[in-house]
């Protein structure tokens, strides 16, 4: 690889197959559409997710957990994994569900025609919309949750694609784009600090979807769940942001959401796929192996 003070850009821009930094930058290409035939799985529930449990993914599954602890029966779900290392984002039946082959992607089948949403944001309106659960009715309340839903769908980039993948992938340590996208982040991370330090979640006392889109990437930021980089960071510096992280990790709805379709960590927390709440008591990845001869 060309060291990165010696590079100039040609004129026009190639893709090299064979310069590959990682095994995940193996599957990236300039173009989309399915790499391989594979048709999706598909259970008995109205909804049937297709995901993996990064932050991304785990906004969906809480909202899920969080529905059906509300009592909304339609909200139960099939959560199918989709291991992205391995490229099944591009299977040709993911790409159906999602042309732009990235998790998490839902297929609700419970209607006459089946309804087909991608991009995690997306999706989170269309449940809270669907149900009418943890999306205010008040206009202006309404306002300011979306507003904070789409300020994540927008930031989250920088704190993942840019810091996260300098900091802790990047196959050289680039001085200037980790400190370029660690500033970033800060300042991100301060927004949310100030919001926080008058109100208890974001959108005042109400609990709602943006509160569930953020906390994975912010509060498991904060929480040193992301990156390895929360005393690179200084989170101690966001007392509100981490009183707010601790506040919705203890809710049981979240802790049963962080563990679908999670493939790392120790194994009582990974719940591979779930299709029955009883999943979480029977079938977590430690449950599984103990049960091996």
């Amino acid at each position: 690889m060309t060291n990165s003070t010696d590079y100039v850009p040609p004129k026009i821009w190639v893709w090299n197959k064979t310069e590959a930094a990682s095994a995940v930058t193996l599957l990236n290409r300039p173009v989309s559409g399915p790499t391989h035939d594979k048709k999706l799985p598909v259970g008995h529930h109205p909804l049937q997710l297709y995901s993996l449990a990064t932050p991304n993914g785990q906004k969906v599954t809480i909202l899920l957990e969080e529905l059906l602890a509300q009592g909304h029966v339609g909200a139960e779900y099939d959560a199918w994994l989709i291991r992205i290392r391995d490229g099944d984002q591009f299977g040709s039946g993911f790409v159906a569900v999602n042309p732009n082959s990235k998790i998490p992607a839902l297929v609700d089948q419970g209607g006459p025609q089946p309804i087909r949403v991608f991009e995690s944001g997306a999706i989170m309106l269309y449940l809270a919309q669907k149900f009418a659960a943890f999306l205010p009715t008040d206009p202006n309340r309404r306002a300011e949750c979306l507003s904070w839903l789409f300020w994540q769908m927008g930031s989250a980039p920088y704190l993942g694609g840019g810091f996260g993948h300098f900091y802790a992938y990047a196959p050289e340590k680039i001085e200037y784009a980790i400190n370029r996208f660690a500033m970033e982040a800060k300042r991100q991370l301060d927004v949310l600090d100030k919001r926080l330090s008058e109100n208890e979640y974001i959108v005042g006392s109400e609990y709602t979807i943006a509160d569930m889109a953020i906390w994975p990437w912010y509060g498991g930021l904060v929480k040193g769940w992301l990156y390895d980089a929360a005393e690179f960071l200084s989170v101690e510096g966001y007392p509100n942001v981490r009183r707010w992280a601790d506040n919705i990790y203890a809710r049981p709805e979240v802790q049963r959401g962080i563990k679908v379709n999670r493939i790392v960590g120790e194994l009582p927390s990974q719940l591979h796929e779930r299709h029955d709440a009883r999943d979480f008591d029977l079938r977590t990845q430690d449950k599984l192996v103990n049960a091996k001869p």
